[in-house]
């Protein structure tokens, strides 16, 4: 019908006919579109998570870090040019003397690293994490490796999605490379790339490890590497992290993959870790680390500055590269109610009221004290200009917390100990923030050792990995059920991860 209608009009009347609907179809395209952008822009943000606030008795962590020196080698975090990471050597006789910070250890130290590879497309080549122990004086220095391990994020140990808590007394779940080194070095052992003791002569240095972060394979060019090793020298000596690129495949002597060791108590030799060989490139030799540490300026880029201490703004932690003072921080936690006896000779901790945990800040720090006041980052004895003031998030630091529990009330509690990951804050008192469900951002992967009696009296050595978003309450480590009157003690241990974001709390609570 409309055919025929259309068909019977004039030439002229149905050329107009036409233009028109031309026009009205072109109208509403260009409306349709205009809904299809705007239905198709991006969405609006998420709302902000759901907070829960909960009563929380909140008292500051008793004790202190001990004296004990770190080597703490954590900036740049991602290393794109090679140079010195960080040098405890004197800057006499560098080529770049400020690169170099002039500490001497002796006895008990630690040397902690993390850092990242960012290929680039220009260079995948693989980018190596050297440890250098040089012997400044005129004896000989004799130096233990108590014990140590170093891991990378591809293949080692992935960012693998895991429970919130697990079971991990076989050491076989792990989230990440710092999650990995800290759960093997908290069981005390050492890699079998480490050797158990070496000697350095005077005037000498020695390439304690020569370590691969390939990125050659992988989609992005990205990996990155964690290592703490806990040592000990008879004599003073400087201790150095430097990064190089593997050197191309042809140059120098290509059979020198092998740093050797000698271990002077056996009366043998110990072959340090033997690095993969990738087509075109080859492992950086001994000399040439030593070379690099003589000769090269800072690694970079270099990161942002670190606000200065207490200044007002916007605060930047820095990344940490220096030494700080503090390997471990022991305690027995004290009563906090003030019940007649409990401050006596045999410390004790009341067990809390349902109605309010009792909770204690794990890696606080500057603006993150949950207002209590206590930072417990370690202090830096010497530092980069460019870096943090203070080892902030206390990395690889080992917590060993005792916990002596007393039940005061007149019937049985049930009692749970929990790690939690609170929202940071730095004013609200007697509350805690968290989150309902919490973020997907991870603020805490690692693995934490318990240790106690258990209702049946029988010992119980416990370790568990636990994964922990931001704002996320956590799951009990422990639950025990004191009579009224019972004494029961509880002990907490872990070294905090890197790849974690402080603070945390260690809290107690109950249930009638």
């Amino acid at each position: 019908m409309l055919f025929q209608s259309l068909s019977a009009l004039p030439p002229a009347r149905l050329l107009s006919f036409c233009l028109a609907s031309l026009l009205l179809l072109s109208v509403n395209d260009c409306f349709f579109r205009f809904a299809r952008a705007q239905n198709s822009s991006p969405q609006s943000p998420p709302s902000a998570p759901s907070s829960v606030v909960e009563l929380h008795k909140i008292v500051p962590l008793p004790g202190d870090l001990d004296d004990v020196p770190v080597l703490n080698s954590n900036s740049p975090e991602q290393v794109q040019e090679e140079g010195i990471l960080v040098s405890t050597c004197a800057p006499a006789g560098k080529a770049h003397p400020e690169a170099h910070l002039n500490y001497q250890f002796k006895g008990r130290f630690d040397i902690f690293a993390h850092h990242v590879a960012k290929g680039k497309a220009d260079n995948l080549r693989t980018l190596y994490l050297g440890v250098v122990l040089s012997n400044p004086g005129a004896q000989k220095a004799n130096v233990k490796v108590l014990s140590g391990a170093s891991y990378l994020s591809q293949p080692d140990a992935p960012f693998v999605a895991k429970s919130p808590i697990e079971p991990n007394d076989d050491n076989s779940v792990f989230a990440g490379p710092g999650s990995r080194v800290m759960s093997d070095v908290l069981r005390n052992r050492r890699a079998e790339w480490l050797p158990e003791r070496l000697t350095i002569a005077p005037g000498a240095s020695v390439v304690l490890a020569s370590l691969p972060i390939p990125v050659k394979a992988l989609t992005p060019p990205l990996n990155g590497r964690s290592l703490l090793v806990r040592l000990s020298s008879s004599a003073p000596i400087c201790a150095s992290t430097v990064a190089m690129y593997a050197p191309p495949a042809g140059t120098a002597n290509d059979t020198a993959a092998k740093s050797v060791i000698v271990n002077e108590a056996a009366g043998a030799t110990a072959e340090a870790f033997v690095a993969p060989v990738v087509c075109g490139e080859r492992p950086p030799k001994d000399s040439e680390w030593i070379a690099m540490l003589h000769n090269a300026p800072l690694a970079g880029p270099r990161e942002k500055p670190a606000s200065a201490p207490q200044a007002a703004g916007p605060l930047v932690y820095g990344r940490v590269a220096g030494v700080s003072k503090g390997s471990s921080w022991n305690c027995t936690l004290g009563d906090p109610f003030g019940f007649p006896g409990a401050g006596g000779k045999q410390p004790s901790v009341t067990v809390p009221d349902p109605a309010q945990p009792l909770s204690f800040p794990i890696a606080s720090l500057e603006r993150g004290t949950f207002a209590t006041g206590s930072v417990q980052s370690a202090p830096l004895l010497v530092r980069y200009p460019d870096t943090a003031y203070k080892a902030n998030g206390n990395y690889s630091t080992r917590y060993r917390i005792t916990i002596p529990l007393v039940n005061r009330a007149s019937s049985e509690r049930e009692v749970s100990i929990l790690l939690q990951s609170p929202v940071k804050n730095d004013t609200a008192q007697e509350s805690l923030t968290f989150y309902d469900p919490p973020p997907t951002r991870v603020f805490f992967r690692g693995t934490v050792l318990v240790v106690y009696a258990d209702d049946d009296g029988a010992e119980q050595r416990k370790y568990y990995h636990l994964v922990m978003n931001q704002g996320q309450h956590g799951s009990p480590l422990v639950k025990l059920h004191l009579k009224a009157g019972e004494r029961r003690i509880v002990q907490v241990e872990f070294l905090y991860p890197p790849d974690a974001t402080p603070p945390q709390v260690l809290t107690i609570e109950s249930k009638i």
